[in-house]
């Protein structure tokens, strides 16, 4: 952030609360769907692989981001700048391929709620977290390991505040044509399949509402269903909306300055926003962490006593 020298501290100390607020509302998630039995289901066990990979992701930019705004000298080894673009690649795949499973399982919750438990297994769910996690390291490690083994001559400098495609592809002097048409293709198949399944789940849920979710009884639970899709449905918004624009074309007409900003705004202050969207609007959520405390409180009286 060079073109905001005056600012740079400011910056600094804004994302420093930020990464600090990411950091302890996606732990708290991660923490309260371990611990809480009541939220030993599908939908917080992926909300709480959701937040596992906002914090890996965060940890992956943040910090060195930080260091840099507050030192003078901005620097990263060739190595180093590979395994974080790696890590990007993977924990975006991850993301998308996680999205994808939560809409899935609204899908099931509110069109066959009589076969939930049935569909949505222990060992299914396991299976499914697992494939949202390790499906993305063969193309992380092909793209990146590509893309770092061709010929760099025209700078050693990235115009960017993280090793990200775009900026690093910039520097490359040989032909870039095959690469980019790859990166468009592999962004369609990762980014936009898993958007078309988030689409598909999303309307059989609407084409629901008039007729198996009118037998459920109490007007509560069904506020409760969709209270949690309107909140899914805002995290992919948030997350489509970013990561699309920097993406689906590595060399963008969008100038450096401004890609940095949509970028920042994805690597630190989306990833806050999930705990907030999640806790404040979710009463299960709030139950559970007025429990926690709440036993925290008596067994410090207890203590005393």
């Amino acid at each position: 952030f060079s073109h905001l020298a005056q600012l740079q501290l400011l910056l600094s100390v804004v994302i420093l609360l930020v990464f600090t607020v990411t950091m302890m509302g996606n732990i708290l998630i991660v923490l309260i769907a371990t611990v809480d039995p009541a939220l030993h289901t599908p939908m917080y066990y992926f909300l709480k692989h959701w937040s596992l990979i906002e914090i890996c992701y965060s940890l992956d930019i943040v910090p060195k981001m930080l260091i840099n705004l507050l030192s003078e000298r901005n620097t990263s080894s060739f190595t180093a700048c590979a395994l974080q673009l790696n890590l990007i690649i993977l924990f975006i795949m991850s993301e998308c391929f996680l999205l994808a499973i939560m809409a899935c399982d609204r899908y099931v919750t509110i069109c066959h709620p009589l076969h939930y438990a049935i569909i949505m297994t222990k060992k299914t769910c396991r299976q499914m977290s697992a494939v949202a996690w390790l499906s993305g390291f063969p193309v992380a490690a092909g793209l990146a390991g590509w893309l770092f083994s061709m010929l760099f001559c025209k700078s050693n400098k990235v115009n960017h505040f993280f090793c990200d495609i775009s900026p690093v592809l910039k520097l490359v002097c040989s032909g870039t044509y095959v690469f980019e048409l790859l990166v468009f293709i592999a962004t369609l198949l990762i980014m936009v399949l898993p958007f078309i399944l988030i689409v598909i789940s999303y309307i059989y849920i609407i084409e629901s509402e008039n007729h198996r979710i009118v037998w459920m009884s109490m007007a509560e639970s069904r506020q409760r269903v969709f209270s949690t899709c309107a909140a899914h449905l805002v995290v992919v918004t948030l997350f489509y909306c970013t990561t699309c624009l920097i993406n689906l074309h590595p060399k963008s007409s969008l100038s450096p300055n401004n890609k940095k900003l949509v970028s920042l705004s994805y690597a630190a202050i989306t990833p806050m926003l999930n705990p907030v969207i999640y806790s404040l609007r979710n009463s299960d959520i709030r139950e559970a962490l007025r429990r926690a405390f709440g036993r925290k409180m008596l067994s410090e009286r207890l203590t005393t006593l």
